[in-house]
């Protein structure tokens, strides 16, 4: 397997190339009899070092030669003749990720539990990850050949952590020097290569807030639309992140932030067209207030980081509603079941189940979770874990649960602190759903 890589070294590897998994049946990777446990190494004389090395470099290409190590140590070299269009029916082995070198104050990984799962406590640094799934890197330890990659294979757009401008304050967030912290150079030759940027601010208080924001806001503005949009997020703090250095994030604070930031959109809509600079649902929800209208987050750039996910979510279940009032359930009084899910988003969600629950008669009941798992500020969602969701069994009513789909492990159905999702059903004993904000609506339409 593959061994981690520490900034500032390139990705070390103990076997080269892209491990095959999957070989779909009667296509031109089963007619090249090529099987999984075969590790491709080369097309066209190139390395191959991940699965986006091998599209990139079979991308459009008739004619290849393809160095294979087969699974039994025999390597091959295929001389292969393809339509252009013609996908070889192979799956890969996923990227490992190289790990962050820096030592970032607010880390979340410092506040986890020490019986926490060992992959929580893995900081991945990886401008692949951050072009497939939207990852953060802070590019400190952008390597040349890191570099050159994103630029030739077209790696865009790359999701980067500049928290402040001011070198100063982005070297002190970090935690490492002036020179590392400084990547000016690095994103200007993206910027000029045609990469495009989401960048992203975690906002600690007192430190990279009030003027200093201002001036990070500005300077990524002056690159608009190459950096496209920026993300600003609260800091959040779990009981076992004590650093003194840090102040937690209150409700007035971001009641401030809210009027800096407010004013400071009203002139970017009128410079550039666009609100560019956007703040967290959890700023808002914290502040007491509702989040902005649907036309304030455009194409909604960083969703995924939690940045209209609140509004998109309203709109989708405003739209539920009509639909449900133009084709009414049958029985609606038979759907009585529990929504469990964060305290920061319950009251958001209890609003809108409590107009379904009163246009046509369901029985659904949201039930706030407090995360004793994690402690301190954290209250959304995603971060609940099985015990805290089990704390709350004495409020469960009805003959369904669901819990939001965030709680699980993207590839496994497994709770950050290791419990099971079926482990939650028997413990329940009732059918235990996990939902996306975004699909909550649909299978609601559904149980109905």
């Amino acid at each position: 397997m593959y061994e981690f890589a520490v900034a500032p070294a390139v990705t070390n590897i103990r076997r080269r190339g892209a491990e095959i998994t999957e070989v779909a049946p009667a296509s031109l990777g089963a007619e090249l009899e090529l099987e999984a446990g075969d590790r491709i190494t080369k097309v066209n004389g190139r390395a191959v070092r991940d699965y986006l090395d091998f599209r990139f470099q079979t991308s459009g290409e008739t004619k290849l030669v393809v160095e294979v190590r087969r699974k039994s140590g025999e390597d091959w070299e295929l001389d292969i003749a393809r339509a252009e269009s013609e996908d070889f029916g192979l799956s890969f082995e996923q990227i490992v990720p190289r790990q962050c070198a820096n030592e970032c104050i607010f880390c979340f990984c410092k506040g986890n539990p020490t019986d926490a799962r060992p992959s929580l406590f893995v900081r991945d640094e990886d401008i692949r990850l951050s072009f497939l799934y939207g990852n953060y890197t802070t590019l400190t330890s952008l390597t040349e050949d890191e570099l050159q990659r994103i630029i030739e294979q077209r790696l865009s757009p790359q999701y980067v952590s500049i928290h402040a401008t001011d070198l100063e304050v982005r070297a002190y967030l970090l935690g490492v020097d002036k020179p590392r912290a400084d990547i000016r150079s690095k994103l200007a030759r993206l910027l000029d290569a045609g990469i495009n940027i989401h960048a992203q601010v975690v906002l600690c208080p007192g430190i990279n807030d009030g003027e200093i924001l201002r001036g990070t806001i500005d300077d990524l503005a002056a690159d608009y639309p190459r950096i496209t949009s920026v993300a600003i997020v609260p800091l959040g703090l779990t009981r076992y992140n004590t650093d003194a250095r840090l102040t937690p994030v209150t409700p007035e604070f971001c009641r401030s932030v809210i009027r800096q930031v407010t004013r400071i959109q009203k002139e970017l809509r009128k410079r550039l067209g666009t609100t560019f600079a956007f703040l967290g649902d959890e700023i808002y929800l914290r502040a007491g207030g509702s989040v902005p209208g649907r036309r304030h987050y455009g194409v909604y750039p960083q969703i995924e980081d939690g940045i209209g996910m609140v509004r998109s979510f309203e709109n989708d279940f405003d739209i539920l509603l009509k639909r449900l009032q133009r084709r009414p359930p049958k029985q609606p009084n038979n759907v009585y079941g529990t929504i469990l899910t964060g305290t920061l988003f319950a009251p958001v969600l209890e609003k809108r189940i409590s107009s379904l629950n009163d246009c046509f008669g369901t029985r659904i009941h949201v039930e706030a979770v407090e995360n004793n798992y994690f402690g301190g500020d954290v209250s959304v969602a995603g971060l609940l874990t099985g015990g805290d969701l089990l704390a709350a069994q004495d409020r469960i009513r009805g003959d369904f649960v669901l819990v939001p789909k965030q709680v699980l492990k993207s590839d496994e159905e497994i709770m950050l602190d290791g419990t099971k999702l079926e482990e939650l059903r028997g413990e329940f004993g009732l059918p235990v759903h996990p939902v996306d904000i975004d699909s909550l609506g649909d299978l609601l339409s559904e149980i109905t």
